[in-house]
């Protein structure tokens, strides 16, 4: 019977911090895709851009890849269109670090 509950008091110890890791997860995803859309929203005025939200890279053809910068990295390609000013995403993945 102690063995079952010392099984059960590590399954529970488990199960919370699971639990904590993916409330954890799920705000840094959310912080870095507010980050991706301010920079895509920006990308007109790459200048603006703070430099450690995103990192900005032409190319070719008025396409740029936009990354995140920190603990979550998504990256995006983007269209710039010229005459309206608009950027219209063409693509979007989470980079994983190796």
């Amino acid at each position: 019977m102690a063995s079952l509950v010392g099984y059960l008091q590590r399954m529970t110890a488990l199960e919370i911090i699971a639990t904590q890791t993916i409330k954890t997860t799920q705000a840094e995803f959310i912080a870095a895709e507010k980050k991706l859309l301010e920079c895509e929203r920006k990308i007109s005025h790459v200048a603006t851009l703070a430099s450690d939200s995103c990192v900005v890279q032409s190319i070719g053809k008025q396409l740029w890849k936009v990354s995140t910068v920190g603990l979550v990295t998504l990256e995006s390609v983007i269209h710039l269109d010229d005459a309206s000013g608009s950027a219209i995403r063409l693509s979007w993945r989470q980079a994983f670090k190796e």
